[in-house]
């Protein structure tokens, strides 16, 4: 399935907060890859592809100071700006609601946790755990143990249409999120979920951005600890050494190990997870920087299943499960153990900014992502003909094994950026972005071990011959990007009226190569993107912005080989969006509320089609308007509240094609109709209690109920999801910097419940289409389903 961040009320306060996080055992400081008809990693691979571009959300026209002239002020989530290494403490500081919001400046959305909330949570938590209760998503996960990541649904769209960013780099698929860092590592999680900076190079970004932010090595030598326990056989260790200073070099990092082991929730199966991380960093009295991010992520995990209807209310009203079996069938051949994906990841991102002169500034943000495994599942059964690599006969009805091995997933790009400052009221930057992704995969079957377990695909005496020729077709799919950024920003009336207006055009060669016919086939796609925005700062209490602009999602690569069938090639999907804000803040309160509208044209909407299969349609055009609110408080007697809410119309514009029970070419009857997966309402509530050394959080999120099909004839209930969060710090003891015991519950009354669609169905039943016929077999939904109550403890340090 791979492919390719009101200062307190004194400087006493600030310290004990510090010190607070950091007894938390966290660290203060600090694409859909089309889905291919494939199952396991193979659906994820080409959804990468579509939305790899790294997210540098960085504000227009950032000024250059020198580090020492700077002086923390609230600002909004604009990693790879100028400004983002003196601004780190002011968004702590400016957090509320227990770290659940923030202040933001910034002429768009932008919806934040900050790493107050993320120390409360398990040290598991992916970052879709983290902003589920943020009123612009519904999250959907599959695991409990954060070895996997899940899905998203924002505004109508999904995280297929999202740019997922880490330090200005594509991240993994959301499906494979937690591939890219530890939650101890993770400064911020923010949501801009109706714009994506001018300067991010990102291939999919019609429903926004998620940036997660990383941490920034310490200053001082030491580190943290933490040990977890939890439901499942649960068991995780982390452990990370800061080197500090290294003498007048400006130059420290850190480097962190993690390793985790659990059952799967549904079914059997064990799963584990080995990641390293390490950070750099650099600094210059100038207020230049250099900063490196690596990760290796090394894992085994069962493939999930994910249930119909029909399964999951079997699953609900008899509590029969429908996960991969404990032992093996031959007659199925859905045993785990020939069930389980193998992944190798390396990511690497080094963003560099430098200070060239008083007015001319140069950013550089190189990336990398590598990764290489493969998934085991299911192949049938041998037939006549089949032999062995020495061409013994394989038994007809021998179970065998399909493997989907990727042999490269290659990631690699840059972004360059020259700022100037005209005078002291406009700056202009102009850039350039270049990446390339090549991803080569193969399909080749095994005979099934003996004992039920898949082999690994190069092991030669289990390969599987036809005709004296191994089976092993495949491709290569990739594309090359080349696009150019021009901005201006204008400031005025002592900077608190800001007009931005930029250009953004992307030029993308896309190609696919099959195996072993090496047919080529590629072509070539264009994006213009205007960006405007306009945002006024009344007094320091209130802000008012619009922000206008053209996003956009590159189809996978893949998608290029469906023009031999259908004869039509794939086109961008394409999301013109218009928002309109009002902030405001003070010593207590945060209000956010941000009206939305996106007009969208050739909607490419993920699907699902029956048997553990997916594809993509275009589903036309669609409309979606609608309004996000939050609040969040300062602690009143030690309770800080947090409320969001989401109202959404989200409606297809276009009769979606479909043949009818005859084969004749019609269309269903969806214009008007509600947009599947795109809630009427969604709601959060958190409340965090701080008290000496105790400290809680919960939460509760609300999706309302959805389509789930083209047709609409097939819905999902509204649901109900939490959590809860308790523990204590302790005083210190020896090295012991911050002891801390934690625990962690979610899905407190083990409700079971559907959480969102794998992939929307055609039709669920037979329909009467355009033409007066009723439509052909189609298929319904496959579901996310709430994982049971959970709970996981955590002890962890400072030293």
């Amino acid at each position: 399935m791979h492919s390719y961040r009101s200062t307190p009320h004194s400087t006493r306060k600030a310290l004990l907060l510090m010190t607070c996080l950091a007894g938390l055992g966290s660290v203060a400081a600090s694409s859909a890859r089309a889905v291919t008809p494939h199952k396991g990693r193979a659906h994820v691979v080409a959804h990468h592809a579509q939305q790899s571009a790294p997210a540098v959300a960085s504000a227009p026209a950032a000024r250059a100071v020198p580090v020492m002239a700077k002086k923390p002020r609230p600002t909004s989530v604009n990693a790879g700006d100028a400004e983002h290494v003196t601004v780190s403490m002011s968004r702590q500081s400016h957090s509320r609601g227990g770290g659940m919001m923030r202040v933001e400046t910034a002429p768009y959305a932008v919806q934040t946790v900050t790493k107050a909330f993320i120390a409360t949570k398990s040290p598991t938590s992916t970052a879709l755990n983290l902003i589920q209760n943020l009123p612009s998503v519904s999250v959907s996960s599959p695991d409990t143990s954060g070895m996997q990541g899940g899905a998203i649904q924002s505004r109508s769209l999904t995280d297929a249409d999202m740019a997922l960013m880490l330090d200005n780099a594509p991240a993994q698929s959301a499906t494979y999120l937690a591939e890219n860092i530890d939650s101890e590592n993770l400064d911020s999680v923010s949501m801009m979920p109706g714009s994506s900076p001018i300067d991010m190079p990102a291939t999919s970004a019609a429903a926004g951005v998620m940036n997660e932010t990383s941490h920034d090595p310490d200053h001082k030598f030491g580190g943290m600890m933490d040990f977890s326990y939890g439901t499942n056989n649960l068991s995780r260790e982390f452990f990370r050494l800061e080197s500090g200073d290294l003498g007048r070099t400006g130059v420290r990092s850190y480097l962190s190990f993690s390793n985790s082991h659990a059952r799967s929730w549904m079914g059997a199966g064990i799963n584990q997870r080995r990641h390293l991380d390490f950070g750099l960093r650099k600094d210059w009295d100038n207020g230049s920087f250099a900063k490196v991010f690596m990760s290796w992520n090394s894992e085994n995990f069962v493939i999930d299943r994910y249930p119909t209807a029909t399964e999951f209310f079997t699953y609900k009203h008899t509590g029969q499960g429908y996960g991969r079996k404990a032992e093996f069938d031959k007659a199925g051949n859905d045993y785990w153990k020939n069930n389980v994906d193998h992944w190798n990841q390396l990511f690497l991102t080094a963003p560099m900014h430098f200070v060239l002169s008083d007015k001319l500034q140069f950013d550089l943000r190189p990336y990398y992502s590598w990764g290489r495994g493969w998934d085991g599942s299911s192949g049938g059964f041998a037939s006549n003909g089949m032999t062995y690599g020495n061409g013994q006969a394989i038994a007809v009805g021998t179970p065998l094994t399909s493997y989907f091995q990727e042999d490269g997933a290659l990631d690699v790009g840059a972004t360059a950026k020259l700022g100037y400052d005209v005078d002291q009221h406009n700056h202009i930057d102009v850039g350039y972005w270049y990446e390339n992704q090549d991803y080569t995969q193969h399909f080749p079957t095994s005979v099934t071990k003996p004992d039920g377990a898949n082999p690994s695909p190069n092991e030669g005496s289990y390969q599987v011959f036809s005709n004296g020729a191994r089976s092993n077709p495949g491709n290569t799919t990739g594309y090359e990007v080349h696009s150019l950024f021009l901005q201006d920003t204008a400031k005025y009336l002592d900077n608190r009226l800001q007009i931005n207006a930029g250009f953004k055009y992307v030029m993308s060669n896309m190609w696919y190569v099959q195996y072993p016919s090496q047919v080529r086939m590629g072509q070539n796609l264009t994006a213009p993107l205007p960006h405007f925005s306009v945002s006024y700062r009344i007094n320091e209490h209130h802000q008012v912005y619009i922000n206008a602009e053209g996003d956009f999602r590159q189809p996978a690569s893949s998608a290029i080989a469906n023009t031999a069938y259908t004869g039509v090639a794939p086109k961008n999907q394409y999301s013109i969006k218009e928002e309109l804000g009002y902030r405001y803040n003070d010593d207590h309160v945060i209000v956010d509320l941000d009206l939305f509208n996106y007009n969208i044209t050739n909607r490419l909407l993920s699907t699902y089609v029956g048997n553990n299969q997916y594809g993509v349609v275009n589903a036309g055009n669609q409309t979606a308007r609608g309004v996000d609110v939050m609040a969040s408080l300062q602690p009143i007697y030690g309770f800080s509240p947090y409320v969001s809410f989401e109202y959404l119309n989200a409606r297809l514009d276009t009769n979606i094609a479909a043949s009818d029970v005859l084969g004749n070419l019609t269309a269903f009857r969806t214009k008007g109709t509600q947009a599947p997966m795109a809630p009427h309402v969604m709601a959060n509530f958190g409340m965090t209690y701080t008290n000496a050394g105790f400290f809680a959080n919960a939460t509760m999120h609300y999706t309302g109920p959805q389509s789930v099909t083209i047709a609409g004839d097939q819905r999902m209930p509204g649901y109900i999801t939490d959590t809860l969060s308790l523990g204590y710090h302790f005083k210190p003891v020896w090295y012991a910097q911050s002891p801390t015991v934690r625990l962690n519950f979610t899905n407190l009354t083990g409700a079971v419940v559907r959480t969102g669609a794998v992939g929307v169905g055609t039709n669920a039943t037979a329909v009467r289409l355009m033409n007066g016929n009723m439509s052909g077999a189609g298929s319904s939904a496959q579901f996310f389903v709430q994982p049971r109550f959970s709970m996981t403890g955590t002890i962890s340090t400072s030293f």
